[in-house]
């Protein structure tokens, strides 16, 4: 069992959850549960419950318990949560531990309570703090001064943009859309252009393995297995990038109007601050293929992908616990 200064970074996100002590990456799991339907008891969570998604009878209910960044299952992610501490730093610290949770730009005072209520049960001392404050300083931006800096958040459940400076968010905006959103289009594209049904794992690897967010020289392309909508037996296709690059044509679009939203927003003189330094990428989403070519062209800025995109917002979270006093505002304004 690893040897805990007791403070903790949670990035709680609808895909994933990841935990940070001090810099070092402590867990990172899917926030998945499995449920026994009878008795609403968590027999499997994580990676593991991940594998039996579309693959149980109905005596077993394969839940996320976040819905695009906030609570949807109360009691389910009370159990997980509860769980994943257990796991990383063992039961008897559990009253003792000050920890830091993220929760996305503009949630409402319900929302943030819940995820406070949540965190209480796995540590007597918690903090709330805005996923863009979280992953500007897990990405060590330059966000206690007067210099504005952007970063967009690129998630499972929610995409964020923020506009930073003075450790507090200037302007910003959050879409209830993300990574699963982008499955979704996929999904919808197979069943429109091929006739074939497929799930959201079977969507997602294709986006990882051949997406891209433009159109390339180089085609890649995977055979799948998928139901076919007229006779519901198993049917193989074979898809290419291009294909990826055509199902994610309107949710990329909607994500640039947003993005655009937030800059129309925000201060002129932030906004050759941005120009000169350009905005960062984080989240899983800015792991596809080309979208920081995408959204340079697109916004007329330089985009570039952090280094530490997955777990950057968790690492900012540990570190907001040690700089509370100069984050006052940021702790308690989401």
């Amino acid at each position: 069992m690893a040897v805990f200064s007791r403070e903790l970074g949670i990035d709680l996100g609808t895909l994933n959850t990841v935990i940070v002590e001090g810099n070092q990456v402590i867990l990172m799991e899917p926030t998945v549960a499995a449920v026994l339907v009878n008795e609403r008891k968590m027999v499997e969570w994580g990676q593991s419950a991940r594998d039996m998604l579309g693959r149980v009878s109905d005596s077993i209910e394969v839940i996320r318990p976040l819905q695009h960044g906030v609570i949807a299952e109360y009691s389910v992610t009370e159990l997980l949560l509860s769980e994943m501490v257990r796991k990383v730093g063992g039961s008897r610290f559990l009253s003792s531990r000050k920890i830091a949770v993220t929760v996305p730009y503009g949630v409402t005072s319900v929302e943030r309570r819940a995820v406070e209520a949540v965190a209480l049960t796995s540590s007597r001392e918690v903090y709330i703090v805005a996923q863009p404050v979280a992953a500007a300083l897990g990405v060590d931006l330059p966000i206690g001064t007067p210099t504005g800096n952007m970063i967009i958040s690129l998630g499972g459940g929610t995409n964020q943009a923020a506009v930073l400076a003075m450790w507090d968010i200037v302007t910003g905006e959050t879409a209830k859309t993300g990574g699963l959103a982008f499955d979704e289009a996929i999904s919808n594209y197979i069943r429109k252009k091929f006739g074939v049904i497929i799930g959201q794992p079977t969507a997602e690897k294709l986006k990882i393995s051949i997406g891209s967010a433009i159109s390339r020289d180089e085609q890649k392309s995977m055979e799948i297995q998928g139901q076919d909508q007229v006779s519901g037996l198993p049917k193989p296709v074979n898809i290419m990038t291009d294909d990826i690059v055509d199902a994610l044509n309107q949710p990329l679009n909607d994500l640039v109007n947003m993005v655009k939203h937030v800059l129309e927003k925000t201060p002129p003189e932030l906004i050759s601050d941005i120009i000169d330094h350009g905005v960062a990428l984080c989240g899983g989403g800015a792991l596809l293929n080309g979208i920081d070519k995408y959204l340079t062209k697109a916004l007329g800025i330089p985009a570039y992908l952090v280094d530490n995109p997955m777990t950057c917002t968790a690492e900012g979270a540990a570190k907001a616990l040690s700089m509370k006093n100069v984050l006052k505002r940021s702790l308690a304004r989401v």
